[in-house]
Protein backbone atom coordinates (compact mmCIF):
# COMPACT_ATOMS: atom_id res chain seq x y z
CA UNK A 1 0.00 0.00 0.00
CA UNK A 2 1.13 3.56 -1.08
CA UNK A 3 -0.25 6.52 0.46
CA UNK A 4 0.28 9.75 -1.79
CA UNK A 5 0.40 13.32 0.37
CA UNK A 6 1.31 16.64 -1.87
CA UNK A 7 2.36 15.13 -4.60
CA UNK A 8 4.76 12.48 -2.81
CA UNK A 9 4.23 9.07 -2.52
CA UNK A 10 5.20 7.08 0.66
CA UNK A 11 4.93 3.32 1.56
CA UNK A 12 2.69 1.63 3.88
CA UNK A 13 4.10 -1.11 5.96
CA UNK A 14 1.02 -2.87 7.73
CA UNK A 15 2.26 -5.50 10.62
CA UNK A 16 -0.65 -7.37 11.90
CA UNK A 17 -0.89 -9.39 15.25
CA UNK A 18 -3.14 -11.03 17.68
CA UNK A 19 -2.09 -9.18 20.84
CA UNK A 20 -2.90 -5.99 19.35
CA UNK A 21 -5.86 -4.25 20.21
CA UNK A 22 -6.06 -1.18 18.89
CA UNK A 23 -4.37 0.27 15.63
CA UNK A 24 -0.86 2.58 15.89
CA UNK A 25 0.20 4.22 13.22
CA UNK A 26 4.12 5.67 13.10
CA UNK A 27 6.84 7.53 10.95
CA UNK A 28 9.84 6.20 10.74
CA UNK A 29 13.72 7.36 9.57
CA UNK A 30 13.18 5.67 6.47
CA UNK A 31 9.72 8.34 5.92
CA UNK A 32 7.76 4.90 5.51
CA UNK A 33 4.52 4.73 7.41
CA UNK A 34 4.28 1.75 9.71
CA UNK A 35 0.54 0.45 10.80
CA UNK A 36 0.39 -1.70 13.69
CA UNK A 37 -3.20 -3.67 14.07
CA UNK A 38 -4.85 -6.31 15.15
CA UNK A 39 -4.93 -9.58 13.02
CA UNK A 40 -8.58 -9.59 12.40
CA UNK A 41 -8.52 -5.75 11.54
CA UNK A 42 -9.06 -5.51 7.42
CA UNK A 43 -6.78 -3.26 5.20
CA UNK A 44 -10.34 -1.16 4.19
CA UNK A 45 -10.36 -0.29 8.06
CA UNK A 46 -6.77 0.47 8.17
CA UNK A 47 -7.00 2.74 4.53
CA UNK A 48 -9.99 4.68 6.30
CA UNK A 49 -7.99 5.27 9.75
CA UNK A 50 -5.02 6.07 7.30
CA UNK A 51 -6.97 8.58 6.25
CA UNK A 52 -9.00 10.00 9.20
CA UNK A 53 -5.37 10.67 10.58
CA UNK A 54 -3.49 11.94 7.37
CA UNK A 55 -3.01 15.43 9.18
CA UNK A 56 -1.07 13.54 11.94
CA UNK A 57 0.52 11.70 9.66
CA UNK A 58 1.70 14.97 7.94
CA UNK A 59 2.84 16.21 10.53
CA UNK A 60 4.92 13.02 11.72
CA UNK A 61 6.64 13.08 8.24
CA UNK A 62 6.88 16.91 8.28
CA UNK A 63 9.17 16.10 11.96
CA UNK A 64 11.08 13.12 10.69
CA UNK A 65 12.36 15.35 7.43
CA UNK A 66 13.15 18.14 9.64
CA UNK A 67 15.38 15.56 12.01
CA UNK A 68 16.95 14.49 8.54
CA UNK A 69 17.80 18.35 7.27
CA UNK A 70 19.06 18.55 10.94
CA UNK A 71 21.50 15.72 10.43
CA UNK A 72 22.96 17.57 7.32
CA UNK A 73 24.64 19.07 10.04
CA UNK A 74 23.76 22.81 11.36
CA UNK A 75 24.81 26.07 9.05
CA UNK A 76 24.86 30.12 10.52
CA UNK A 77 26.83 32.68 9.54
CA UNK A 78 29.07 30.20 7.12
CA UNK A 79 29.87 27.78 9.60
CA UNK A 80 28.97 24.00 9.67
CA UNK A 81 28.52 22.77 13.00
CA UNK A 82 27.51 19.52 14.67
CA UNK A 83 24.38 18.45 15.93
CA UNK A 84 24.02 17.68 19.74
CA UNK A 85 20.66 16.83 20.59
CA UNK A 86 19.96 18.00 23.85
CA UNK A 87 16.60 17.78 26.60
CA UNK A 88 16.97 21.96 27.11
CA UNK A 89 15.21 24.35 25.34
CA UNK A 90 16.52 26.60 22.50
CA UNK A 91 19.85 26.69 20.96
CA UNK A 92 23.26 27.11 22.44
CA UNK A 93 25.93 27.56 19.88
CA UNK A 94 29.46 26.06 20.81
CA UNK A 95 32.67 26.53 18.87
CA UNK A 96 32.02 23.23 16.75
CA UNK A 97 29.12 21.98 17.90
CA UNK A 98 25.32 23.17 18.41
CA UNK A 99 23.14 21.95 21.12
CA UNK A 100 19.72 21.76 20.12
CA UNK A 101 16.42 20.06 21.71
CA UNK A 102 14.76 18.00 18.84
CA UNK A 103 11.35 19.82 18.69
CA UNK A 104 13.06 23.39 18.47
CA UNK A 105 11.49 25.23 15.07
CA UNK A 106 14.51 25.88 13.84
CA UNK A 107 13.18 28.49 10.86
CA UNK A 108 12.19 30.53 14.08
CA UNK A 109 14.95 30.31 15.33
CA UNK A 110 16.87 31.15 12.23
CA UNK A 111 14.50 34.22 11.38
CA UNK A 112 14.96 35.66 14.98
CA UNK A 113 19.02 35.87 14.45
CA UNK A 114 18.79 37.30 10.78
CA UNK A 115 16.05 40.28 11.84
CA UNK A 116 19.31 41.60 14.28
CA UNK A 117 21.97 40.51 11.95
CA UNK A 118 20.72 41.46 8.80
CA UNK A 119 19.95 45.05 10.65
CA UNK A 120 23.08 45.81 11.61
CA UNK A 121 24.90 44.96 8.39
CA UNK A 122 22.31 47.14 6.48
CA UNK A 123 23.37 49.62 8.80
CA UNK A 124 26.73 49.23 8.51
CA UNK A 125 26.96 48.77 4.72
CA UNK A 126 24.54 52.03 4.58
CA UNK A 127 26.96 54.16 6.11
CA UNK A 128 30.12 52.57 4.12
CA UNK A 129 27.98 53.36 0.95
CA UNK A 130 30.09 55.33 -1.22
CA UNK A 131 26.95 57.11 -2.96
CA UNK A 132 24.37 59.16 -1.33
CA UNK A 133 21.17 57.49 -1.56
CA UNK A 134 18.16 57.45 1.37
CA UNK A 135 17.56 55.04 3.58
CA UNK A 136 15.93 52.10 2.95
CA UNK A 137 13.36 49.52 4.41
CA UNK A 138 14.02 45.86 5.39
CA UNK A 139 12.16 43.46 4.49
CA UNK A 140 13.53 39.34 5.26
CA UNK A 141 11.53 36.69 3.67
CA UNK A 142 12.29 33.28 2.51
CA UNK A 143 13.44 32.92 -1.74
CA UNK A 144 13.53 30.40 -3.96
CA UNK A 145 15.52 32.24 -6.84
CA UNK A 146 16.52 35.45 -5.39
CA UNK A 147 19.22 36.42 -2.81
CA UNK A 148 18.02 39.64 -2.36
CA UNK A 149 15.69 42.18 -4.11
CA UNK A 150 15.04 46.29 -4.23
CA UNK A 151 11.75 47.91 -5.02
CA UNK A 152 13.10 51.37 -6.14
CA UNK A 153 10.12 52.79 -5.60
CA UNK A 154 9.48 51.96 -1.90
CA UNK A 155 12.79 52.01 -1.16
CA UNK A 156 12.64 48.80 0.44
CA UNK A 157 15.08 46.04 0.34
CA UNK A 158 14.11 42.45 0.63
CA UNK A 159 16.90 39.53 1.95
CA UNK A 160 16.63 36.10 1.75
CA UNK A 161 16.28 34.24 4.77
CA UNK A 162 18.89 31.71 3.62
CA UNK A 163 21.65 34.28 3.73
CA UNK A 164 21.75 33.49 7.52
CA UNK A 165 23.68 30.41 6.73
CA UNK A 166 25.94 32.12 4.41
CA UNK A 167 29.64 34.37 5.28
CA UNK A 168 28.55 37.31 6.30
CA UNK A 169 30.86 38.53 3.25
CA UNK A 170 28.03 37.34 1.18
CA UNK A 171 24.66 39.06 3.12
CA UNK A 172 27.14 42.26 2.75
CA UNK A 173 27.57 41.94 -1.07
CA UNK A 174 24.03 41.17 -1.38
CA UNK A 175 22.96 44.39 0.69
CA UNK A 176 25.35 46.16 -1.58
CA UNK A 177 23.94 44.95 -4.51
CA UNK A 178 20.89 46.30 -3.17
CA UNK A 179 21.84 49.79 -2.53
CA UNK A 180 23.22 50.10 -5.52
CA UNK A 181 20.07 49.71 -6.91
CA UNK A 182 18.90 52.80 -5.34
CA UNK A 183 20.94 54.76 -7.98
CA UNK A 184 20.85 52.33 -11.24
CA UNK A 185 17.06 50.89 -11.09
CA UNK A 186 18.98 48.37 -13.92
CA UNK A 187 22.12 45.60 -14.28
CA UNK A 188 24.06 47.44 -16.65
CA UNK A 189 27.62 48.60 -16.72
CA UNK A 190 27.38 51.48 -14.44
CA UNK A 191 25.49 49.55 -12.22
CA UNK A 192 28.00 46.93 -12.05
CA UNK A 193 30.94 49.55 -11.63
CA UNK A 194 29.05 51.10 -8.63
CA UNK A 195 28.60 47.72 -6.95
CA UNK A 196 32.43 47.04 -6.88
CA UNK A 197 32.88 50.21 -5.96
CA UNK A 198 31.57 49.18 -2.74
CA UNK A 199 32.34 45.56 -2.93
CA UNK A 200 35.81 45.01 -4.99
CA UNK A 201 35.67 41.01 -4.31
CA UNK A 202 31.57 41.24 -5.77
CA UNK A 203 32.45 38.74 -8.79
CA UNK A 204 34.19 35.98 -6.44
CA UNK A 205 31.56 36.32 -3.76
CA UNK A 206 28.72 35.31 -6.73
CA UNK A 207 30.35 32.58 -7.56
CA UNK A 208 29.90 31.11 -3.94
CA UNK A 209 26.62 32.01 -3.91
CA UNK A 210 25.56 29.86 -7.46
CA UNK A 211 27.26 27.09 -5.63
Amino acid sequence: MRLSINGKEYEVVITKKMSTRNTYLRVKEDLKIYVTANTFTSNKEIEKIIVKNQQSIIRMINKMETRHKNNEGFLYLGKKYDIIYTSNEGITLGEEKVFLNRDVDLDKWYKKQAEVVFKQHLDECYNRFSRRIPYPSLTLRKMTTRWGVCNTKTKRVTLNLELIKKPIYCLDYVIMHELSHLIHGNHSKEFWALVEENCPEYKKIKRILKE
